[in-house]
């Protein structure tokens, strides 16, 4: 059964939250959308960052997104208690673009997040 326009805004407005923390480099916004035991995977600048999301909390607070930092939030999924979720950044700290894709459940009525894995752009890799 297809999901109601209401609940993709809820969706959305969870994943806004993901947003504002890169663009201000503020994690707090992003600690109330991801869980404790929320999960990290990809590769930043061809390393391979993997497990809490406290790397990405920190990754955050080090590097805000930049004066042209840009973002789009995506919908590629939405059942009742499951929601996948892309997002396009472009210009973070000024140089990289990525694609997150954020994994979603609906926990206590409730959007939050359970896992992160991105892809930085190939183009925008420093070795």
């Amino acid at each position: 059964m297809r999901s109601k326009i209401e609940e993709y805004e809820a969706v959305e407005k969870a994943a806004e939250k993901f947003v504002r923390s890169v663009a201000e480099g503020d994690s707090s916004y992003a600690k109330e959308l991801f869980i404790d035991e929320a999960v990290l995977f990809g590769y930043l600048d061809g390393e391979l960052e993997h497990g809490s999301i406290e790397q990405f909390y920190n990754n955050v607070d080090n590097v805000s997104g930049g004066e042209n930092f840009n973002a789009r939030i995506d919908i590629l999924l939405l059942e009742e208690t499951l929601a996948v979720v892309r997002v396009l950044e472009e210009g973070w700290g000024d140089r990289i673009d990525f694609t997150d894709v954020l994994l979603l459940l609906k926990m206590n009525g409730e959007w939050k997040c359970v896992a992160k894995a991105y892809n930085q752009n190939s183009n925008t890799i420093e070795e």
